[in-house]
């Protein structure tokens, strides 16, 4: 976008979610957002209808450990933060102008169609754009993988190597009560 100077300002974009795990469907929209922008912000949400596997912290620092060689591959700058706030504030206050969605199915697009409508009540100069999952990523959920590691399935195919050591230790951890 051009100032009045003849400068342009960079074009920050948000990815939004939750991430609990990380996943290579995670992983493929955010190659594909750093070709969009200038610098990527992941927001890291916390969400109460949600029970996360795993804390707030441990998510953003996987994600800043996993996306380490796509910020280092020269196309755009990452920032991974935590939120707990409306997204479209969120967005306003790292001065996103664009919001990044990943679809994997019709069913994600309804809810996002809605989402898409809200936000631009809210704040009409922040566009949302919509990343179709690569179709070798396409059933990937998070909720889903989080279930076959619960019940000691192999979730090597569906996250890297870190976060599939993880999932395998979390889920074999004693349970608190």
């Amino acid at each position: 976008m051009a100032k009045a100077d003849g400068a342009s300002r960079p074009r920050i974009g948000l990815y939004p979610g939750t991430f609990d795990p990380l996943t290579l469907g995670h992983i493929d929209i955010i190659g594909r957002a750093v070709k969009l922008v200038d610098h990527l912000v992941i927001g890291v949400a916390t969400n109460p209808s949600k029970t996360p596997l795993f804390n707030l912290k441990q998510r953003v620092d996987v994600i800043r450990r996993e996306t380490a060689k796509i910020a280092g591959n020269h196309r755009a700058t990452i920032d991974v933060k935590p939120f707990e706030m409306l997204l479209i504030k969120f967005a306003e206050e790292v001065g996103a102008t664009v919001i990044v969605r990943g679809l994997r199915a019709v069913s994600d697009f309804e809810y996002e169609f809605q989402m898409v409508g809200m936000n631009q009540r809210l704040n009409p100069d922040i566009e949302t754009v919509f990343l179709m999952a690569d179709p070798r990523h396409q059933a990937i959920a998070s909720r889903l993988v989080k279930e076959i590691a619960m019940l000691g399935g192999d979730v090597s195919s569906f996250t890297t190597p870190y976060v599939a050591d993880l999932l395998v230790k979390r889920c074999k951890a004693p349970k608190k009560v």
